[in-house]
């Protein structure tokens, strides 16, 4: 976004393309090439020294678990940009929360309450924002990208930090995208399960509201 309401911060990355809808999607099919590039091999392998030598099964399961454990790496990335960080400043918190409340509608205002994030419609999809990151989910609710962002002030209560990247996103989501550090990109159901319990139901909603 050009102009008043583009973010300053985009002046400290200017090697970055915008992150728009076609720059997603092109995102979207690297992560699953790279998936497959580095899933496909060891399973091939698994299957190829077992029918070799069955003597060599552990191999060959060993071979099967580095499969598995590689897309799940790549999940838990996408679910840390939601995780909480940082020192809670239970003090301050509480007034904290209480502002950020001013800046949300009754719908996510409670599900912020709840979860401990905040649902925001944009024009690149539904973004659930964090302490230090956020997911966007897009293409009906089939695809989030994880984006981790650096909070300028690490200290700030969790309330405070979440209402500044929504401020962000609200003054300028391309550049607020652009801006931030792709950490994620994949099918909902792998990211949801490696989020605490309680942040859960954020993504359903954020989902649901994509659709």
């Amino acid at each position: 976004m050009e102009g008043a309401r583009a973010l300053p911060e985009l002046a400290s990355v200017p090697w970055r393309p915008p992150t728009d809808g076609p720059w997603l999607r092109r995102r979207g099919r690297v992560w699953q090439a790279w998936t497959a590039l580095y899933t496909v091999p060891f399973v091939a392998a698994g299957v190829v020294i077992f029918m070799l030598e069955p003597l060599a099964l552990p191999v060959s399961l060993l071979a099967f678990a580095h499969a598995w454990m590689i897309p799940r790496l790549y999940a838990d990335r996408g679910a840390a940009v939601l995780r909480p960080k940082g020192p809670r400043n239970a003090r301050a918190e509480a007034v904290a929360q209480g502002l950020l409340g001013d800046l949300l509608d009754n719908g996510p205002r409670a599900l912020q309450a709840r979860t401990g994030l905040a649902l925001e419609r944009g024009a690149l999809g539904t973004w659930l924002v964090g302490e230090a990151g956020a997911l966007l989910v897009t293409d009906g609710g089939r695809r989030v990208h994880g984006f981790c962002v650096r909070v300028p002030d690490p200290g700030l209560p969790p309330s405070d930090r979440i209402a500044h990247l929504l401020l962000a996103l609200r003054v300028d989501e391309v550049g607020f995208a652009t801006v931030a550090n792709h950490a994620f990109a994949g099918a909902p159901w792998r990211v949801r399960r490696r989020l605490p319990e309680r942040a859960r139901p954020a993504l359903d909603a954020a989902r649901s509201d994509t659709r």
